[in-house]
Formats: C-alpha cells, structure tokens, sequence
C-alpha cells in the first residue's frame, strides 16, 4: 500500500525544505534539493514498494535536485528512474542532455552518472511519478540505454504509454492491492519498461519472450479497455489490430486462467455496475447503460450480470442507491 513519507504540512514553514532535503540525503539514492524559495517550500511524497521496483508520487513546489558525484561516490544503487509529470513541468539534465518534460512525456536518468531536476520551472507546484528499477534487473546490455538518458520520450501513445499509465495506475490504486500482488507488479513495472527502452534503443530482439508476452497482454488489454462499447471487438477484430492470430490470442489469455470473451464481458460488466451505482445515472435507463458497453442485448445484459453479481441489474441499483424498485 502507498504511504505518505513527507508532507510540509506536518512541519513549521522554516524547517520544510531542509527535512526533505535531509530526507533525500540519506536515502539509498542519495541527492541535494533546494530552492529559491524557502520559505515558501511546499511538497508531499507517497512511496510504493514493490520490492526491485520503487514508485513514488511528489507534489512539489519550484526546487532543483541534483546528484553530484560525491554523492554518487556516498552511495550508488545502480538503478535507472523514469520520471514525468502528470501536471505542471519538468526539466532533466544528464550524460550532457538536457530535456524538458510536460505531461505526454518521460525520461529516464541514472543513479551512476551525476544529473540535475528541476521541479515546476515556472510554476506553482509540479506532481510528478518517479520509479526506481534496478538496471541488473532490465535485459539490455551494460550501458545500452545511456543515449537514452535525458532524452524527451513519448509517454502518450504505444508501449510508453503503457509504462507510464501502468506507474500512474500504482500511485492512485494502491489500496486495492494484496501482499501477493507485489511480485507480479514488479514484473510488470519490468518488463514494461524493458519493452519501452528496448524500442528506442531498437533492440526489441534483446527482451526475452516472456515480457514481449506481458506487455503484448496489456496493449491488448489498453485496446479492449477503449473499444469497449463496439460491437465489433471480437477476438479476430482484436488479432488483427494487433497482427497476431486469432489463436496466439487465445492462447495469451489462456496462460491467465480466461478466455478472451471472458475478459471483454467481465470488463464491460464492470463499467455498467459503475455506471449502474453513479448517482448522476440514476435517472439513465439500465438498458442505455447496457448498450453504452457493448450489450446489445438487454436478456443477456440481465442474465450476466446477475450470473456475475448475484442479483439483477435493477435490484443492484436499488441497493446501491436507494431507489424505488
């Protein structure tokens, strides 16, 4: 689960800054942070341990963090960060590489080569995600990603999108998270960003095949998530989007314990019960819900939901709500 490892608020105004900063010092990943502005220093960082793969989530006024080589000479991890914001502005500067980062954009720095963050340039607050991978842990060659470091990445579309909604989806849906999903996230989080740094660097044959499989199952599962409500998202319909055959798709789904079929009607059941409890949509019809998510047929909307969820669609709504059957 996430935790909150600093907030400002906690402490009086003069003695912000110089915590965080102390708290960045003695991390495992040692850095220095400081402002122009001190007295006005605001910040709150949550942390999510995943074992090899650290996530966090800062809020943070205008400030510059820097990692000098005497730090990194204090204490080196060897580990790659990806970072980018989900509001405001960054700026990265490594390996003489210098970027600037908004909210459809990543970049990746090392903890063994000196380098220079700025936080909201230009702004009141930035919150960015920042995730810590250990490079041992990543299948490229020793040194293989060091033209990518501080380099603008595209984290809107295709595989960078995957791995920076994947990072953004840990920060905010933590709760709901066990002690055995731990080890599978952290695979995730790994082979997500191995597939990502292994199509910039064009070394895709360097991934071994179990994580071409993992991240090819979320960007099919990202694919079913958008086309959910379209009759024609079928299991051939999504093969050839993603040119593979009908049956390696099956068998992608297979090796989770489902069916494809399965997994695009528990998801379409899923944003209906969603819908069914939200209440803005109480007054919306349940058979305009069904057939905003793919169920055309409004028997077999009832009959799976109620085979899903125990009772009716209509009675589900009348306990969630409170309205009159």
């Amino acid at each position: 689960m996430i935790k909150t490892i600093f907030r400002s608020e906690d402490l009086p105004p003069e003695e912000r800054l110089a915590r965080f900063d102390d708290l960045q010092v003695n991390s495992v990943h040692p850095m220095r942070v400081r402002s122009d502005a001190a007295e006005d220093f605001r910040a709150t960082a949550r942390a999510l341990d995943l074992g090899a793969v650290n996530v966090v989530e800062l809020t943070c006024s205008p400030s510059d963090v820097q990692r000098t080589p005497k730090l990194i000479r204090k204490s080196d991890p060897e580990l790659y960060s990806v970072v980018f914001a989900l509001c405001g502005q960054l700026g990265v500067s490594q390996a003489g590489h210098d970027t600037a980062l908004g909210t459809n954009n990543f970049a990746v720095y090392d903890s063994s080569q000196p380098f220079h963050i700025r936080i909201a340039p230009g702004h009141d607050t930035t919150t960015l995600v920042r995730a810590h991978v250990p490079r041992a842990l990543l299948a490229l060659p020793a040194g293989g990603a060091d033209r990518l470091l501080a380099v603008r990445l595209p984290g809107s579309a295709g595989v960078g999108a995957l791995l920076t909604q994947f990072l953004t989806s840990l920060t905010s849906d933590s709760g709901s998270y066990r002690p055995a999903d731990v080890s599978r996230l952290s695979t995730v989080a790994l082979d997500l960003l191995t597939a990502t740094l292994a199509h910039h660097l064009d070394a895709d044959t360097l991934v071994p095949p179990d994580s071409h499989r993992h991240v090819l199952l979320l960007s099919i599962q990202a694919f079913v998530q958008q086309h959910l409500p379209e009759p024609r998202l079928t299991p051939g319909f999504i093969a050839a989007a993603h040119h593979i055959s009908v049956s390696y798709l099956h068998r992608l789904f297979e090796a989770h314990d489902t069916t494809v079929s399965a997994w695009i009607r528990r998801q379409r059941l899923e944003r209906s019960l969603r819908d069914l409890t939200d209440p803005a949509q109480r007054a919306v019809p349940i058979h305009r819900i069904a057939t905003r998510w793919g169920f055309n047929d409004h028997t077999a909307f009832t009959r799976a939901f109620r085979a899903t969820y125990g009772i009716p669609p209509k009675d589900y709504r009348h306990h969630a709500l409170g309205t009159s059957t």
